[in-house]
């Protein structure tokens, strides 16, 4: 199959969200003593705010709650599962990690001389994300990757979140490409994945961690670099 478009998630696939999301709230934990609040210690906040905000992400995801709701309510929750009722504190702690976690420039590893490699051997880039416009843009001027793509595709800018069919045939429309020269890659089996192939573009999942499944995709990768061995 010759490519000619490679359209990429962007959280988890080349930018480092846990990584940067953790050095941003280990600050924060710090900054606004959250210990003094009654929650124990960093390590036993974080772990939980992530299985918190991948729910509130999946929720957002298949559409049952709005961008405000997301994050309105997930460090407050995070906060009641150690019995700390602290409104005003949930609030300013998303507000601060919402602004400062977007300038973090942990990469996944091999994402910059991948992505160089792809540029040499001639392809297209774009990205499609369901984060929200604004950290958005701020993760991608910061991490030093903008000039590698030509669209930068946000979810809230189309209205629907991937899967929904929407979401990739506005990227189709922007960039002129056609589905059979496109190639999706991502780390969401779903959003990504079986989204696309809905779709009939072609799909890379990106699975570090080798969970299981039973999906059938047209390639499946452990490392970003595992792209050059078949994008040539």
């Amino acid at each position: 199959m010759s490519y000619k478009h490679l359209f990429f998630d962007w959280d988890h696939t080349l930018w480092d969200f846990e990584k940067n999301s953790e050095h941003s709230l280990r600050k924060l934990f710090k900054d606004l003593d959250l210990a003094g609040l009654g929650i124990p210690s960093f390590e036993d906040f974080y772990p939980l705010y992530l299985v918190i905000n991948e729910q509130k992400w999946e929720l957002y995801r298949k559409g049952e709650i709005d961008k405000a709701t997301l994050r309105a309510s997930r460090f407050k929750e995070t906060f009641a599962h150690f019995g700390v009722v602290a409104d005003e504190v949930a609030w300013t702690l998303e507000q601060r990690y919402i602004e400062e976690t977007p300038y973090g420039q942990h990469l996944i590893e091999g994402t910059k001389e991948t992505l160089e490699a792809l540029t040499q051997r001639g392809y297209k880039m774009h990205i499609i994300t369901n984060g929200f416009t604004e950290s958005q843009t701020i993760k991608f001027t910061e991490s030093g990757l903008k000039h590698y793509f030509d669209l930068l595709l946000c979810s809230d800018e189309v209205g629907v979140n991937k899967p929904d069919p929407k979401i990739f045939r506005t990227a189709l429309s922007r960039t002129g490409a056609t589905r059979k020269e496109s190639l999706m890659i991502g780390d969401n089996l779903v959003a990504d994945c079986v989204g696309a192939r809905n779709q009939g573009i072609d799909q890379v999942f990106f699975n570090p961690r080798s969970l299981r499944h039973t999906e059938k995709f047209t390639f499946e990768i452990t490392r970003i670099p595992e792209l050059l061995e078949f994008l040539k």
